[in-house]
């Protein structure tokens, strides 16, 4: 299985070039909300998509019937496509699909369309209600888009949906049921009651007088994640058909794992314990050793919490004493959570294209339970043949996903 074709909407940008020049500068795409007024709120700030149109993408009459993170899903499908230059027709459309991770669906829709239902009741609802906010009307539409009459549905597995999605594409193209997958994860959770959910939580952080340096994952002063949206989406082929029609490659796919805590409905299992099972199912499928992996794409939330529990999980499959090269991008973009486990891939895809190690910005005082390579502050050069990226979720769901360079054994 091998990666064709990337697309990107986040808060670092609206294509793949932005995104990935903003990572090797280390930059921050988080801001003070400007969707809404936040004042109310604890957390007033967001990983917002910023300058995007999605009449680029979509026919006018269209959008209103589409919650944003359709709009980001089809945008996200319709570069990786480009990027591609794949299509499938006739008898092949069978043989494509897509499938979108999606943890919240359209709450922005629910709030809207409730608010006007409170005040006028059933006359006020857009009979587009429905259609608008449903997860799976991001594979659904995306698939309208470009024919494509193969498997489709929607991965909900909160912020492991993205890299689930992905996995089980890999795993649908392996068994020989699909040539091609469009496999990603959207999201649009910078909303009122969205923001306001995760503050109840006290899981958010409140940095709200220097948004930029809110999100620092491993860092002793972490205080919480901050919210983000967007879409990533990967065209996933069998090597074969890639090769029969010259495609370009970015990287192979080459192991994935899926585990459950069964533990908590927020906090994870002790010392990683779920989350290091996953991560060795997806170096037992790719079929190699720790020692071949040179990068791991972080989960890495910067909650107290969580970034501890991910560093023992790394240090329990690595070794206590790995130097492994561990980053967070969520440094720059915040958490996009249904869609996070996608970006997360795509980036990590372009880390082994073209051997550079984004950093964790923000990573200023060491935590002691916090004691990894996190590659602070400063894109690395390196090469990476072999690298993960790691994406857990609440209730406990875990997925890791492998890639390599193409052309090159990993060991």
């Amino acid at each position: 299985m091998v990666v064709t074709g990337l697309g990107l909407v986040t808060p670092l940008g609206n294509d793949v070039a932005t995104n990935w020049q903003g990572l090797l500068a280390g930059r921050s795409g988080i801001s003070r909300v400007s969707h809404f007024d936040p004042s109310a709120l604890p957390a007033q700030i967001a990983g917002e998509v910023r300058g995007f149109d999605p009449a680029g993408y979509i026919d006018r009459k269209e959008i209103k019937k589409m919650d944003p993170f359709i709009h980001y899903a089809i945008a996200a499908a319709q570069m990786a496509v480009d990027d591609a230059g794949v299509a499938c027709v006739g008898n092949a459309a069978e043989r494509g699909g897509v499938l979108v991770g999606v943890g919240m669906g359209g709450i922005g829709t629910i709030e809207e369309c409730h608010s006007n239902f409170l005040a006028g009741g059933v006359r006020k609802l857009s009979p587009f209600f429905i259609p608008r906010l449903i997860a799976n009307m991001a594979p659904a539409q995306v698939a309208m888009r470009f024919g494509l009459k193969g498997v489709n549905y929607t991965v909900t597995s909160a912020c492991a949906s993205g890299g689930h999605a992905i996995g089980e594409a890999g795993r649908l193209i392996r068994c020989g049921l699909q040539d091609v997958m469009l496999a990603g994860g959207a999201e649009a959770g910078v909303t009122p009651l969205c923001m306001g959910g995760f503050a109840a939580m006290r899981a958010l952080s409140t940095r709200n007088d220097a948004p930029e340096r809110a999100s620092r994952p491993f860092d002793r002063t972490r205080d919480g994640f901050v919210v983000a949206e967007g879409a990533g989406m990967l065209v996933l082929e069998d090597l074969d058909r890639a090769l029969h029609r010259g495609a370009a490659i970015y990287a192979e796919l080459v192991g994935y794992g899926a585990t459950a805590d069964a533990y908590h409905i927020t906090t994870p299992a002790p010392a990683g314990e779920g989350a290091a099972r996953c991560i060795a199912l997806a170096l037992g499928d790719a079929g190699v050793d720790p020692s071949a992996v040179d990068y791991i794409n972080a989960h890495g939330t910067s909650t107290p919490y969580n970034d501890v529990n991910e560093t023992e999980a790394i240090k329990r499959v690595f070794g206590p004493q790995t130097r492994v090269a561990v980053s967070s991008t969520k440094s720059m973009t915040g958490h996009m959570l249904g869609a996070a486990g996608a970006v997360e891939a795509a980036y990590t895809v372009l880390t082994v294209r073209h051997g550079l190690i984004p950093p964790t910005i923000n990573y200023e005082h060491p935590d002691p339970e916090c004691d990894l390579d996190y590659v602070p502050n400063q894109a690395r050069q390196a090469p990476v043949r072999l690298a993960l990226s790691n994406a857990f979720g609440f209730g406990g769901a875990n997925s890791c996903v492998a890639f390599q360079s193409y052309g090159r054994p990993a060991a």
